[in-house]
């Protein structure tokens, strides 16, 4: 007789590889001895290092650190029989292919079976068991027990946890790690065997690593779950105060499927990013396979700082006034903690006043409760009404400013926090979303117009939950309620929201519509309509209809989702030109999954009013600002008359804007530059043409003239300053002419000659009025100063800087203010200036000075008018009061261009409106005399 086999399982060997990286793992050995030879013999003849091939040709030095002998096998003739050593039971292989399944002796020669013998573990199986007829009874128990115990391998106990009369719960113990598709296939027979369904959870199949230590705050600890076997879901979960909470992916989560690593079938982990005190608690990873689930559990321990401390001042404001020893109390309160803290004050800085100070001291006196302040003073009050936040106010100029408040219910505080913890992950259910929502939908219903914290912080919340859409899926479920909470908040004005901070909400507000229309996802087709939104998605079909604007893609398929907003254009910036919101207040955001590159037509019911221009926009989200790049103005074959002549007109009762990308589009309407009459517009046209033309020459022929004669009329210092302003004059309206024929036509012109040509006019044109006024100052000194007239070096020096400084000066200043606060300083339409509203737009660099110029230039005429006026005077007869009015009547006949008297006509049309009796007469004749203006 003579033992052939014994196996023995060498634990912890270190593997030191060439780059000196640490591994462990482990192996087993198949030894052949002789009966006679005692195990331990063979064990302490073991060499623990030992060089092992791991590759072709790569061998790697082993360091054993354990030897245990886990089973024997002994041969006897016919007869085997083998036996695992204590601590250790048959693995799988064995029992499901050998039939050995129970720890007592396996008759079968089955040491060649690998691994032979494994560790024992405890595998708890919870289940449930639920009949669909029938009633549980001592029968179905027995039924339930012997299923386990014939099947599985390991098997230790199944005892009935509680039960009813359809319903039992169980939890069954083995002692080995269990073959998932046996496990699934016995619940699968027992749920054919009972009429019943059947669930189960086991812990002990996954394996868990976590830190063991408490992590630092703010760090990012990393928990990992492996399970050796075929899976069809995975997740994980947070378990706080016994609440279970979904693991997703967001701001602070990040779960990730590490099954790449080679070692593992199937491993999951989660990250937690810069973790707080949010992240404690115990961590549950699942691996599911058909009624299976397997997890784990471990628990994250967070060493936490306070993450809100509240301060307490009492009295909020020290007054000193009255007494030297004043007493204040400072609290500070933090959320209740296992944490032991150090706490430390430190006080930067007071500010003491008192009654024997200066006298210059100011102060807010007590109003309600707003204690006497000094000036500078900032008082924080607590919230009233049971709300959360804070109130405060400024002294300042020894006045209370307005009062800023935060203070927004307790229950619109509980959404928040709520949406806040959605977008970390945790508890980033669709369930959480709906429950959000619904909230949001009720609280915003109740939200008044007065109240900017509560409409501020619903916005916000719907901001957060569009970040947390990015990453976390949401169905379309939540649709109704978040389009009824975002309905309900444009509802009203916000008649109580400072006008500094309504842009920005409202751009908060569209961000987050837009954001959460794309990202939530729909199935096949929608249709929802509240007051203030109207969505619609459709599948296939691009052509859409909402608040009776049609919608319309160049291409099909894909999913096409529109929604029309109402009530926010007016709250917008609007830079985009002298404009106004068209009626009915619409609003178009446009998404589509598939290509981003397509052309989009959109049917406006916008009726088009006299004197008015349409504008086709979009929201420029980079600039913060409307825009008309890419849109533009289209017929409407649908409405267009027949016999209109505009192909960029549209129909009156409504706007067709053609737009070549996808985003959130507008109506804008300005009052046109022109009368709206096709035929003024031509006879316009030619006669500012045929002006320009006969303006150019005539200037070039009186440079020309004045180059020939200067020296014989130069002769005093008179004539000297009058020919100098006046050939300055000629210079400036000829390049400033031809500067303004190079721009009739802008849309030939790119950007950058078009802001060379805008720089131009407004130079030249400043310049020429600039030498305009020098005349005029310099004919009212001769007039009025006659024994003191001018030195030609004085007038020089002085016309150089009026003439020439000036005028680059205000158009330097004018372009870099309007780069620095990003606003437009020139019309890509026009090439000209910016007139976007009363004293804003760049064109009030051109009008201001120009005025104050023209302004000037008829008091110097009244000048003249009146010297000649009162020279005739003592004479007082008929022929020489008739050379008085001959001598007036060529004054202004010469002064009047050479003054620019004559633009005066275009501060009256500014002013005048276009449907005014006298504006067409003022228009041509505004247009006839400065374009024939020879000088």
């Amino acid at each position: 007789m003579f033992s052939r086999v014994s196996l023995i399982l060498i634990g912890a060997a270190y593997i030191y590889y060439q780059v000196n990286a640490l591994d462990c793992g482990f192996a087993e050995l198949e030894v052949d001895n002789n009966i006679t030879m005692k195990t331990q013999t063979i064990l302490s003849g073991l060499n623990m290092s030992v060089s092992i091939q791991v590759e072709q040709a790569v061998y790697v030095n082993v360091m054993i650190s354990e030897i245990k002998l886990v089973s024997e096998c002994f041969l006897i003739g016919d007869t085997t029989s083998c036996n695992c050593s204590v601590g250790y039971s048959w693995s799988n292989e064995v029992c499901y292919n050998s039939s050995c399944c129970t720890e007592t002796t396996c008759t079968q020669n089955v040491a060649h079976i690998e691994p032979l013998c494994v560790a024992k573990v405890q595998v708890s199986i919870n289940g449930s068991v639920t009949l669909t007829s029938g009633f549980w009874d001592a029968d179905k128990t027995t039924k339930l027990k012997s299923a386990f115990r014939s099947r599985l391998n390991g098997y230790e106990s199944l005892n009935i946890t509680g039960s009813s009369a359809e319903t039992a719960d169980f939890k069954a113990v083995v002692c080995i790690k269990l073959k998932t598709s046996v496990l699934n296939q016995l619940l699968e027979d027992l749920m054919a065997n009972l009429s019943a369904k059947v669930r189960v959870d086991n812990v002990g199949m996954v394996n868990i690593t976590a830190p063991e230590d408490i992590v630092a705050y703010k760090s990012s600890p990393t928990l990992k779950c492996t399970f050796e076997g075929a899976v069809h879901s995975t997740g994980w979960k947070l378990i706080r105060e016994q609440k279970p909470l979904e693991l997703t992916s967001g701001t602070v989560v990040t779960v990730t499927d590490c099954s790449s690593d080679p070692k593992y079938s199937s491993c999951i982990a989660v990250t937690l990013n810069k973790v707080t005190g949010y992240g404690s608690g115990t961590y549950e990873c699942r691996f599911t396979f058909g009624s299976v689930t397997h997890t784990a559990k471990a628990e994250l321990k967070v060493s936490l700082l306070p993450e809100e401390i509240t301060m307490k001042i009492d009295p909020p404001v020290a007054d000193c006034s009255n007494s030297s020893n004043l007493e204040v109390t400072v609290t500070a309160t933090i959320q209740n903690s296992n944490e032991s803290y150090n706490v430390s004050w430190q006080f930067p800085g007071a500010k003491l006043s008192r009654g024997s100070g200066p006298a210059s001291d100011k102060f807010c006196d007590l109003h309600e409760d707003w204690p006497k302040t000094p000036e500078g003073g900032t008082v924080i009050n607590q919230c009233e009404n049971g709300k959360t936040g804070y109130r405060s106010r400024t002294c300042k100029d020894g006045e209370w400013k307005t009062v800023f408040s935060s203070c927004i219910s307790a229950e619109l505080k509980k959404v928040i926090n709520a949406a806040e913890d959605f977008k970390t992950g945790i508890g980033a259910t669709q369930e959480a979303a709906m429950g959000i929502f619904e909230s949001l939908k009720d609280t915003t219903t109740s939200t008044s117009s007065n109240d900017p914290a509560g409409i501020s912080a619903s916005i916000s919340i719907m901001k957060v939950m569009a970040t947390g859409s990015e990453s976390i899926t949401l169905k379309e479920e939540v649709f109704d309620d978040f389009l009824n909470a975002a309905s309900n908040l444009l509802a009203n004005n916000w008649t109580g929201v400072n006008e500094s901070i309504t842009n920005d909400m409202s751009l908060q507000y569209l961000d987050g519509v837009e954001n959460l229309v794309k990202n939530i996802q729909v199935n096949n087709t929608l249709n929802i309509s509240k007051p203030n939104l109207d969505l619609k998605v459709s599948k296939g079909d691009c052509n859409i209809s909402v608040f009776d604007v049609t919608v319309q893609l160049n291409e099909t398929g894909g999913q096409f989702k529109t929604v029309g907003v109402r009530n926010l254009m007016e709250k917008l910036n609007n830079r985009f030109k002298p404009t106004s919101t068209a009626p009915h207040n619409l609003m178009l955001i446009v998404t589509k999954n598939g290509s981003s590159s397509t052309e989009i037509t959109m049917d406006f019911p916008i009726k088009q009013l006299n004197d008015t221009e349409l504008h086709c926009v979009f929201w420029d989200t980079k600039n913060m600002t409307w825009s008309d790049t890419g849109c533009r103005v289209e017929r409407d074959s649908n409405h267009s008359d027949s016999n209109h002549s505009d192909s960029n007109q549209i129909d009156s009762n409504h706007t067709v804007c053609k737009c070549t990308h996808l985003t959130s589009f507008a109506v804008l309407m300005s009052k046109c530059n022109t009368p709206n009459n096709d035929k003024s517009n031509v006879i316009l046209e030619i006669i500012t043409y045929v002006g320009l033309a006969v303006s150019i020459c005539s200037l070039v022929i009186l440079l020309i003239i004045e180059a020939l004669v200067w020296s014989v009329v130069v002769k005093t210092d008179l004539s000297y300053f009058r020919h100098t302003a006046l050939v300055n004059i000629a210079v400036f309206l000829l390049l400033a002419d031809c500067s303004f024929l190079a721009s009739m036509s802008p849309e030939n012109l790119s950007d950058q000659w078009c802001l060379i040509l805008t720089l131009c006019r407004h130079l030249f044109y400043l310049a020429m009025f600039s030498w305009m006024l020098c005349m005029s100052v310099m004919l009212t000194h001769r007039l009025i100063f006659v024994f003191n007239p001018l030195r030609k070096r004085v007038f020089m020096f002085l016309s150089s800087i009026v003439g020439y400084g000036c005028p680059v000066l205000i158009v330097g200043i004018s372009y870099v203010y309007c780069r620095y606060n990003e606003k437009e300083y020139y019309n890509k339409k026009t090439c000209w200036l910016v007139f976007d509203g009363t004293l804003d737009g760049s064109l009030f660099a051109f009008l201001i000075p120009v005025g104050t110029v023209i302004f000037t230039n008829l008091f110097s005429m009244a000048v003249v008018i009146f010297t000649l006026l009162k020279s005739s005077a003592p004479d007082g007869s008929k022929s020489d009061e008739k050379e008085t009015f001959k001598s007036i009547i060529k004054v202004v006949i010469f002064l009047t261009p050479v003054f620019g008297v004559t633009w005066g006509i275009g501060f009256l049309l500014q002013i005048l409106n276009k449907d005014h009796e006298a504006y067409p007469f003022l228009l041509y004749s505004s247009t006839i005399l400065n374009t024939f203006q020879v000088i």
